[in-house]
């Protein structure tokens, strides 16, 4: 009987689970092995990059702004002051679709296509992970709606920030200034440390000149945000370090009383105090409000302001440049006193005109059948043209040009007022530079009376003024009265004191200037000096815009009102011991003592008065 035949080969199959096994066995090692490999990698050779990309995606530095000095009136009064405001804000890494996202937001706020363009102009400024405005001071129903919808919108958060508010609006546009966005060209200038955070800078103004001083020192905090951009907690902080307060010599009292002085007028007021320099008054108008800019103009407003005849943007108090008129003549008066080409007896016969000689043109006198025999203390209390003319020719205008310049006349004087315009004082270099051309005599006789190619500002008048107040001594115009510890005002030495050969010439020019308010005959009596009880030196100036011809007299009312003369005043108080010297320009007003005196009258009785009677002031019986 045949042997049955294995169905089953155990031992083959051992051999072939066996390789299998080891096989699998291997495979698993091999696999074992890039997972260690790959967890060797992460884990030792990679982890600094590893660990840092992970704590960029969930930890942050953020910038803290620091909270901008305070600005006050010399009395304490806020003039610049931060406000709490909600603002909407984006941080760009975290939204992931810009145009969806706005979208979203405009269905629950109010947004422009200006607003947007600014965001986007801000946003490419912007550091990684730092908050971009959007839109400021939010209504409560614009963050409520927010607040409903924030799970739905990544990287929008409503934060509560500080903005630049200023309570006086537009009584102190030109001399506080105010604060705007940061742009690109003033951003490529900028420390970007200093400035983390901060969106705003000093446009104009003290806000401008002093903006370092202002800023303060930013801070930062380092945070742990989620995957939507919420900050889970604060690590580590550095508090920001706040701007130093600035308190002004500017009065607002005072400031209010000129600029409803000025009325609808065009113009400017400047008030110093004497004995500081201290700048009491900087008023122009008309003005525009300044928290128009803080956050940023819409285009409509800003071409509204820019666009407006009057120009209302335009600082004339110390930018204005304006022919001054008979307002230098006491200053002509000293250089000629000075300088040994006239003495204080020299008369001349005034028949209200004056001749060159070789001549035919008459250089006329403001009163046409003139004033007779007339000295210098007549001269400058009747603002006698015919004298001055003569003195001016005795003088020359190298000489005038000299003695002028010393009183501030064709340069910037301010000590910390950032627009400024230097003014024009005429001479042969100037004209020869400028126009190509010589100087001429019947060039000298105008300049004598403040007309021609002379132009001065209301702050040079206002500081000159101060000059003859204090004999010849020179203090600086400045806004600046003090500052938190630790501040540093900028050095600006103060110009060299006027000289006289003789102290009397300081005396009779003042016993002149005093005459033109208190004397019957002087031009700013009948307006100004009938009533007032206190003595005050001044004096009136009447600047022609427009040539008339020789035969023809001045008439107003023919003439188109800004072809009208402007009307100036300068003046100071108390006579002895002066504490105020005032200027005023009103463009296109006519006579300085009807337009322009009355309004320094007020400035300066709202100054003294109050001063008189509580003794702190002796007025002097007028």
């Amino acid at each position: 009987m045949a042997r049955p035949t294995a169905i089953k080969d155990t031992r083959s199959e051992a051999r072939i689970f066996t390789s299998r096994l080891l096989l699998s066995l291997f495979v698993v090692l091999g696999l074992v092995g890039v997972l260690v490999a790959r967890m060797i990698n992460l884990q030792v050779v990679q982890h600094q990059e590893l660990s840092t990309q992970s704590d960029e995606n969930r930890i942050h530095l953020q910038p803290l702004p620091p909270t901008r000095g305070l600005i006050y009136d010399t009395h304490g009064e806020l003039l610049a002051e931060n406000k709490p405001s909600y603002t909407l804000v984006l941080v760009k890494e975290r939204v992931a679709n810009l145009d969806q996202t706005l979208d979203s937001l405009r269905e629950m706020v109010s947004i422009s296509d200006e607003q947007v363009e600014k965001y986007r102009e801000l946003a490419r400024q912007s550091r990684p992970f730092e908050s971009v405005p959007l839109k400021y001071r939010l209504q409560e129903e614009e963050i409520a709606r927010i607040a409903v919808n924030e799970h739905r919108l990544p990287g929008v958060e409503v934060e509560a920030q500080l903005v630049r508010y200023y309570p006086r609006g537009e009584h102190f546009a030109h001399s506080v200034g105010y604060v705007g966005s940061i742009n690109e060209r003033e951003l490529s200038g900028l420390d970007p440390d200093a400035y983390s955070g901060t969106r705003t800078i000093g446009k104009i103004g003290i806000e401008r000149f002093y903006e370092i001083q202002l800023l303060g020192k930013a801070g930062y905090q380092e945070v742990e945000t989620n995957a939507r951009g919420r900050v889970q907690r604060v690590i580590s902080r550095q508090d920001p370090e706040p701007g130093s307060d600035l308190t002004l010599y500017l009065d607002s009292q005072l400031q209010q009383v000129a600029i409803e002085a000025l009325g609808e007028h065009r113009g400017a007021v400047v008030a110093m105090d004497t004995r500081t320099g201290g700048v009491l008054v900087m008023a122009s108008t008309p003005a525009y409000n300044p928290n128009l800019f803080v956050t940023g103009i819409a285009s409509r407003d800003y071409s509204q302001l820019r666009d407006n005849p009057d120009r209302p943007l335009y600082n004339r108090a110390s930018l204005g440049e304006y022919p001054p008129a008979s307002t230098i003549k006491p200053m002509v008066a000293l250089a000629g006193l000075d300088s040994g080409v006239t003495s204080p007896g020299y008369t001349i016969f005034d028949p209200g005109w004056y001749q060159l000689p070789g001549e035919e043109r008459l250089y006329r006198n403001w009163k046409r059948e003139g004033h007779g025999t007339v000295d210098m203390e007549r001269g400058i209390m009747y603002s006698n043209d015919t004298y001055f003319y003569d003195l001016a020719l005795k003088l020359g205008i190298d000489n005038m040009d000299h003695y002028l310049a010393g009183f501030g006349l064709g340069q910037r004087i301010g000590r910390d007022i950032s627009e400024e315009r230097p003014g024009l004082m005429p001479s042969r270099d100037w004209k020869r530079g400028a126009r190509g051309r010589p100087w001429y005599p019947g060039e000298t006789l105008i300049t004598g009376i403040g007309q021609g190619y002379m132009l001065a500002t209301p702050l040079q008048l206002a500081a000159s003024t101060a000059v003859i107040a204090n004999r010849g001594h020179w203090i600086r115009p400045q806004l600046l009265k003090q500052a938190s510890p630790g501040f540093e005002q900028p050095v600006k030495p103060d110009l060299p004191d006027v000289e006289m050969k003789k102290s009397e010439y300081w005396d009779l020019v003042i016993e002149a200037m005093r005459k033109v308010v208190h004397h019957p005959r002087g031009t700013a009596h009948y307006r100004i000096g009938r009533d007032i009880t206190y003595q005050m030196a001044g004096k009136t100036g009447t600047a022609q815009i427009v040539g008339i011809k020789q035969d023809e007299e001045y008439d107003a009312e023919k003439l188109a009102e800004r072809n009208r003369d402007h009307a100036l005043f300068v003046g100071f108080a108390p006579l002895t011991a002066p504490q105020i010297a005032v200027a005023v320009v009103v463009e296109n007003g006519g006579s300085g003592s009807a337009a322009a005196a009355p309004i320094a009258r007020k400035v300066l009785d709202a100054y003294l008065l109050p001063r008189i009677e509580a003794g702190l002031v002796a007025g002097g019986a007028p």
